[in-house]
């Protein structure tokens, strides 16, 4: 089963992503969550993307769109969703994913800017003691979303087809 996202759509944004790894590892996530596209804004990621972690290249199969404006990845079929540490903001285990969202993260040296955050449909943040880094917060978001969107398989196959090819330890 290649497809393991059954009815919604998801995309994620990342406003001047730190560095490549971080990127690298929000790709690797994006590929386990089976997000549709990831943008990106600023120009850190690009000047330093030659030492990229996407160790699956999964930039082969989603795309890693740069923008100039996050905004412009906004569209009316989906929800623009704000992931950050922002006071009045709803956390994570309360909040009710919709169906087709784009999620907006924000650098990890600094926060989503108020206009930006002014025009999402909601704003959430992850219940944490300190704050996690980017590619965390896009593991657990997605983690998260894809439990109460009951947005899976379950059963053998899905693990066959994930799990790495010298891992064939079975229960007993």
């Amino acid at each position: 089963m290649a497809n393991i996202r059954l009815n919604s759509k998801v995309e994620v944004g990342l406003i001047n992503p730190k560095s490549p790894s971080n990127v690298g590892a929000v790709m690797r996530a994006a590929g386990c969550y089976q997000v549709d596209k990831v943008y990106y804004t600023g120009k850190r990621y690009e000047n330093a993307a030659k030492f990229n972690t996407d160790t699956k290249n999964i930039k082969d199969k989603i795309p890693l769109i740069a923008l100039e404006d996050i905004t412009d990845a906004i569209s009316n079929d989906r929800k623009m969703i704000c992931v950050d540490l922002v006071e009045g903001a709803t956390p994570l285990p309360y909040f009710e994913h919709p169906e087709n969202a784009l999620y907006i993260f924000g650098p990890e040296d600094g926060t989503i800017l108020q206009p930006i955050i002014n025009k999402a449909d909601a704003v959430v943040y992850i219940p944490t003691v300190g704050c996690m880094n980017l590619a965390a917060t896009v593991n657990v978001l997605l983690y998260d979303r894809m439990t109460k969107l009951n947005d899976f398989q379950l059963g053998d196959g899905l693990i066959k087809q994930s799990r790495d090819k010298n891992n064939r330890t079975k229960v007993v």
